[in-house]
């Protein structure tokens, strides 16, 4: 079964179930699913079986059917960013068209490229119900469950969401983004029982310094909340489990490479930055001999659209070798350190930026930061910490320094820092380090 077979039960279970709400649009499983059929002998008279098929991810009713639609006239979905220039589009577009996939393609999930240029990677239709059946698993999606969505469709963190939403007939609340605060929190006035969102760690941040207590009015409603796609700082996962204490908040493993791999519940007792917990239901890791993370299960990408070689660099006898540093402690839960990419060598001392990043969160005056590499007329290369301050607050550099003095080994306490207006993040949310990536010899 693919993911619109799901569609098909629920419309003929649940014909008037809504399904999704985006705004002042409301569809049921019986209309959403008309739409969905009617659109399908349109785009079968356009495109023929297995053609690839850029679209834009627009966060709209819309979106989805046409999303929907090609996967059931057996064409492979690429979603792009919705504000990509149009010359962009065209040329990526041309490009993906002129290329094939494996049988049972059913999208090409472009990754955000922060540490390089970004990959088209294949995710097949088996992909997506084992990503659902995890989720579902592993956070206890249910079919009376309203999930809001506010992130880009295009991703793996919000695009995933939408998986187990279909497949329960339960519905989905279509935000755009946290640019409007009035209206996110307005989807949470829906009349459901139970709901859940996915945040990304910068809005999460967002919403606890500007929203805390508007947050906190809904924490009997709010089933679950789940984080992923960059770390959540210790600061803000306890300042979160005080907003919603009776909610369970899920940091996740997955990667659009990886799928959904594992999660943890850091509001069950505990809270320990990086914890990511155990694998689900179809997938498994382990650590190699590097002390890289490695990944298998049905929720693993099939490869890079028209890119062997790099698709032989990291996907090997049915495995994906991440470049995420990581250990699994005595309870065999899963911990994340960073990324290798992202590891600074300074004066022959390994730095996991992140744990530096994670310290300098807990400084109450900080609203954001990066810690990166820079020159150092002495050394050669040092740490040096970018911040952004609270509104009305100037950086006090030995203060800052004394802070993280008490939180890091010595090696790890940068050298240098600067006060600036933001640090530059990924329409996801990431940290874009690749911005600040520093030539050294």
């Amino acid at each position: 079964m693919i993911l619109e077979d799901y569609l098909e039960i629920n419309a003929k279970r649940y014909p008037k179930k809504t399904a999704v709400v985006c705004g002042e649009e409301v569809c049921t499983y019986e209309a959403l699913y008309e739409r969905v059929l009617t659109r399908t002998e349109v785009l079968k008279n356009l495109y023929h079986s297995g053609q690839i098929v850029a679209l834009r991810a627009y966060p709209t009713v819309a979106y989805l059917v046409e999303y929907f639609a090609l996967h059931k006239a057996g064409c492979v979905a690429a979603p792009l960013e919705r504000d990509m220039p149009e010359a962009t589009f065209q040329q990526i577009a041309q490009w993906l068209g002129a290329n094939t996939t494996p049988e049972g393609t059913a999208d090409i999930l472009y990754t955000t490229g922060t540490t390089g240029r970004s990959k088209g990677v294949m995710i097949s239709h088996r992909t997506i119900i084992a990503d659902a059946e995890n989720l579902i698993d592993g956070q206890g999606f249910t079919h009376e469950l309203a999930f809001v969505v506010n992130g880009p469709l295009n991703h793996i963190g919000s695009l995933s969401k939408i998986y187990p939403v279909v497949m329960l007939g339960a519905t989905l609340m279509i935000v755009d983004g946290l640019k409007d605060m009035n209206k996110f929190f307005a989807a949470f006035d829906y009349p459901a029982e139970k709901m859940a969102t996915f945040l990304v760690p910068a809005s999460i941040r967002m919403l606890i310094q500007f929203s805390g207590e508007q947050l906190a009015r809904y924490a009997d409603k709010i089933d679950f909340i789940e984080t992923g796609a960059a770390a959540i700082s210790q600061a803000d996962m306890e300042a979160l489990c005080q907003l919603l204490p009776k909610t369970r908040l899920y940091n996740t493993y997955a990667s659009t490479e990886t799928g959904i791999i594992a999660t943890y519940n850091y509001n069950s007792g505990k809270c320990v930055a990086g914890c990511l917990g155990r694998p689900m239901k179809h997938s498994k890791l382990m650590i190699t001999k590097d002390g890289l993370i490695a990944c298998q299960g049905d929720t693993l990408m099939s490869g890079y659209v028209g890119d062997p070689e790099r698709t032989a660099s990291i996907l090997r006898d049915g495995t994906v070798y991440t470049s995420d540093i990581g250990m699994i402690d005595e309870d065999g839960l899963l911990h994340l350190k960073g990324r290798e990419d992202d590891v600074i060598n300074v004066g022959g001392f390994k730095v996991a930026p992140t744990e530096v990043e994670d310290a300098a969160m807990s400084y109450s005056k900080l609203k954001d930061c990066i810690c990166i590499a820079a020159e150092h007329p002495i050394t050669g290369r040092a740490l040096k910490l970018l911040v952004v301050m609270n509104d009305g607050e100037r950086l006090n550099k030995r203060e800052l320094a004394l802070h993280l003095k008490e939180r890091l080994e010595p090696y790890k306490v940068p050298m240098l820092y600067e006060q600036v207006e933001k640090v530059a993040r990924t329409f996801n949310g990431k940290l874009d380090r690749k911005k600040y990536t520093l030539n050294i010899k």
